[in-house]
């Protein structure tokens, strides 16, 4: 079986300027979200993602929203895949993280619907190609 070209684990990137409909003055759900992965994955001897806070995934409207790449490749050639997640909030970190672990697994950064967790099933917004980079 042919293998990805990563060994680190996945970025996992959070906005943690979300709001969620929620007002200036309230706490920011996605940084609740970003504050929940960290405890996890600072608890983790073998942490299925590195994480990392980003100021807006443009994905308002769909709540807080958490993507996951890495800069592997498919036997050297093919980017993997990215994922954009929505709907999500702080009762979702730990299947965020099972959701990051398969992604991790994967050869080809693909989660099929039947390897997410249950409560991810209609979170997942987009999938983006990873980007090919040019020799020169």
């Amino acid at each position: 079986m042919s293998e990805a070209t990563t060994t680190a684990p996945p970025t996992l990137h959070v906005c943690v300027t979300c709001r969620a409909g929620r007002g200036a003055d309230e706490p920011r759900p996605g940084q609740a979200l970003f504050d929940a992965l960290a405890a996890r994955i600072a608890a983790d001897d073998a942490p299925a993602a590195r994480l990392e806070a980003v100021e807006c995934l443009a994905s308002c409207a769909g709540g807080c929203a958490a993507a996951i790449a890495d800069g592997g490749t498919v036997d050297g050639g093919a980017p993997r895949w990215t994922y954009l997640l929505g709907h999500l909030s702080p009762d979702k970190a730990d299947d965020l993280l099972l959701f990051a672990r398969a992604y991790g697994a994967s050869r080809t950064g693909t989660v099929m619907p039947s390897r997410r967790p249950a409560s991810l099933q209609d979170m997942v917004l987009g999938r983006v190609p990873g980007t090919r980079r040019s020799s020169t």
